[in-house]
C-alpha cells in the first residue's frame, strides 16, 4: 500500500497519514531512509503531534508526545524520557518503491489487531 511520495516528506522531517482508517505517520531520518509509525502514543493513546504534520521536538533529533513531551528515538521509536520511559511506538515495517513510501496492509492490520 502506498502511503505517500518521499518528496512529500523533509529531510529529517514527518508527515501524517491516514491509512485504512488509521492514524500513522512517516518520518525521514538523517540518510534519507522513511519510518512508519502509528500516531498514539504508549502513555496515554491520544496523538502525538503538537501541530499538523509536526511529530519531532524542535531541533528534530526525537519524536515528540505534545501532550507529555516524552521523546523517542527516530530508528526504534523507543521512549528515552518521559512517564514512558521504556516502551516504544508501533512501528510498521516499510520500504520504498520508486519514491514512493510502501507498507503491507497484512503488516498494518497485524500490528493493529495488536492494540485491542
Amino acid at each position: 500500500m502506498e502511503l505517500c511520495c518521499t518528496s512529500e516528506i523533509p529531510l529529517s522531517g514527518s508527515r501524517a497519514i491516514k491509512a485504512h482508517g488509521h492514524q500513522l505517520f512517516v518520518i525521514v531520518n538523517e540518510a534519507g531512509q522513511p519510518a512508519v509509525y502509528v500516531n498514539r502514543c504508549p502513555h496515554l493513546g491520544v496523538p502525538l503531534q503538537w501541530q499538523d504534520d509536526r511529530f519531532l521536538n524542535k531541533d528534530g533529533q526525537y519524536i515528540i508526545c505534545s501532550t507529555h513531551g516524552a521523546l523517542f528515538e527516530k530508528e526504534s521509536g523507543l521512549c528515552i524520557h518521559g512517564p514512558c520511559r521504556g516502551q516504544k511506538l508501533l512501528k510498521i515495517p516499510s520500504r520504498t518503491e520508486k519514491a514512493m513510501v510502501v507498507i503491507s496492509e497484512e503488516e498494518l492490520e497485524k500490528t493493529m489487531d495488536g492494540l485491542s
